[in-house]
């Protein structure tokens, strides 16, 4: 069963059934052999409506005589109501000094939002100042407000769209699952599994290069899809690709022109997401606000605007101290910040960012949300995992790698582990509850690109995840975290730390200097013989460019290359008694309630 499509696991055979492969570049092109940046991969399932065939007619009972008859009565009406209309519409035009107020605009009635409303006040704003929904309350959910197809930015260069795009979407019925990645200069969106054609439902073609995207689920419908699309120049595009509107973030760089290296959206919010940057910093974005005049402080460097600090204990060492990446964050408020702008004041228009986090003095590389929305997870090139609490703004704990950078991130379904890839060429598996390594997996001969859980064969108590490299390796890994041992110098009543009761810890300290938090904060990576080692289950050594992305489906498992080279390998059929992965009612998750909060 073995060949260049297909490979045998443990659970059974793997086989591509879908492949999609980058279109040709011209040779002058310098993409053309060599990819500047990689390409990654985000899928979302979208629920159509069913489409219930019409019943018989009345006319189908009772005869054509009668039907005609019918047909005439409703005319009749029809010609009735059409005359009191014009009546009233007459009246009014007289009565009213603008009549044009009246009418739809034609770009309304190009595209009904048909999504239903949301609050202003139940819509969670992180971090977001009181008077952003005060002034008005929105009936229904923003959409991006430029048309793709007609724009005349050269920031977008062409959109190729499948013919009858429209009509395809509007007769798909039950869920559909869409793919969306980015290769070269172009970012593509596919449907998963489709009979038909396997040409891409769009492709849009940029003068800068795509470098990471989100999909927000919160917001996905048949009607709309809410996409971020990061770039190499900082520059950021919310993107309906149902509607082709869009609306450009961070201009030209107006607020980091620093490379886009992931984002994320807020896991419940319709609005909020997390872009990091190449420059050490991750930024909170709101896709309603306007870009503002905001200029990021340096830590210890020369500033036009002394740091305000947030919370003194959590955000940065104190005033006159170096800033110690490894013990703290450094927190930049923007000026209409509450605690920057003064909380209540009224007058003071709330614009992005939301607010500026400086991690490391080297890039951030990516980061992910655990299950439970309360933690960020970010590596970076310094070699660094670090464990952040969104909402207060706090650097929690910090991991070092064994060795060099780390390069890619996931966190397990049920919160419980934290999974890096590095480029020491291996996997390292973090209990941030224990605060600790728990195993390390070898396996990959050359850096890791990307790792994943597979969440159909996660049950709590063993774990499946893959991984991929740039030795072109396709690997599945099992562990069993009853199977691990727990290092000798811990012994083996070792208490469990959570990392609520760090936070306390480091509270009850006040402000303390940065030694007395980085004893705490940061941990040096174990020795080899202090920890357990994982072997993989399988490996899979795939014909093609450099491996970049993995994404495990209910019913699939997806690979791709630098290249842009996309593989859909269909999985063997499952039963699994792995419980559910945890959503927005799960036991300790936070609602949305809780983004509403300003940091005191």
């Amino acid at each position: 069963m073995e060949s260049d499509s297909a490979f045998v696991a443990p659970e059974g055979v793997y086989s591509v059934t879908e492949e999609h492969k980058p279109l040709p570049v011209p040779t002058h092109s310098s993409t053309a052999a060599n990819p500047v940046y990689q390409t990654r991969l985000s899928s979302i399932t979208v629920r159509f409506p069913q489409k219930h065939p019409a019943s018989p007619g009345l006319a189908q009972f009772l005869g054509a005589n009668l039907a005609k008859d019918l047909k005439k009565e409703k005319d009749k009406e029809r010609d009735v109501v059409v005359k009191e209309r014009l009546l009233l519409e007459e009246r009014s035009m007289s009565s009213s000094d603008t009549p044009e107020d009246s009418f739809t605009s034609p770009d309304v009635l190009a595209t009904p939002d048909l999504t239903p409303s949301t609050p202003a006040e139940h819509q969670h704003k992180l971090f977001s100042h009181p008077s952003v929904s005060a002034g008005k309350k929105k009936s229904t959910a923003s959409r991006p407000k430029h048309n793709m197809r007609t724009t005349s930015s050269t920031f977008i260069t062409r959109l190729q769209s499948v013919e009858g795009l429209s009509k395809t979407l509007a007769a798909k019925q039950g869920d559909v699952t869409f793919l969306f990645y980015n290769t070269g200069k172009a970012f593509l969106w596919i449907e998963v599994g489709a009979k038909a054609k396997q040409e891409p439902l769009t492709r849009i073609s940029f003068s800068a290069h795509p470098t990471c995207h989100d999909v927000n689920p919160s917001t996905a419908s048949s009607e709309r899809m809410d996409v971020i699309i990061g770039f190499n120049t900082g520059d950021l595009i919310w993107f309906d690709p149902i509607s082709s509107r869009y609306c450009r973030l961070n201009k030209q760089g107006t607020i980091s022109s620093s490379i886009c290296t992931a984002v994320r959206w807020v896991p419940s919010s319709p609005t909020l997401f997390l872009v990091s940057h190449a420059d050490g910093t991750i930024i909170v974005y709101d896709k309603e606000r306007e870009d503002g005049l905001f200029t990021a402080n340096i830590p210890n460097g020369p500033t036009n605007t002394p740091h305000i600090n947030v919370n003194a204990n959590a955000h940065a060492a104190p005033a006159g101290d170096e800033w110690d990446p490894l013990s703290t964050m450094f927190v930049t408020p923007p000026p209409w910040h509450p605690e920057a702008s003064g909380r209540g004041e009224k007058g003071v228009v709330a614009k992005n960012p939301v607010s500026h986090w400086r991690l490391s003095r080297r890039g951030v590389v990516d980061f992910v949300f655990s299950p439970d929305v309360k933690y960020v997870a970010a590596i970076s090139e310094d070699g660094c995992l670090r464990v952040i609490d969104p909402l207060a703004e706090q650097l929690v704990d910090c991991y070092a790698s064994y060795f060099g950078a780390l390069t890619c991130v996931a966190w397990s379904p049920d919160g419980r582990f934290i999974l890096t890839g590095g480029q020491d060429d291996l996997l390292t598996i973090f209990s941030p509850w224990e605060q600790r390594v728990v195993a390390r997996c070898q396996g990959h001969s050359s850096f890791v690109s990307a790792v994943a859980f597979d969440e159909l064969r996660c049950d709590g108590r063993t774990y499946r995840f893959g991984s991929v490299g740039e030795d072109n390796k396709l690997i599945l890994w099992d562990f069993s975290s009853g199977a691990l041992h727990r290092p000798k110098h811990l012994g083996a009543h070792h208490p469990r730390i959570s990392m609520s009761s760090s936070i306390s810890l480091a509270y009850r300290r006040g402000t303390g200097s940065t030694i007395q938090l980085s004893a705490t904060r940061y941990h040096a990576a174990p020795s080899r013989n202090e920890v357990s080692t994982v072997q993989p289950v399988l490996i899979k050594q795939l014909d093609a460019d450099l491996l970049t992305s993995l994404a495990f489906l209910p019913r699939a498992l997806l690979t791709a290359s630098k290249a842009g080279h996309v593989r859909l390998w269909v999985r063997p059929f499952v039963m699994t008694n792995a419980s559910p992965r945890r959503r927005g009612h799960a036991r300790g998750m936070l609602s949305v309630t809780d983004f509403q909060r300003v940091v005191a």
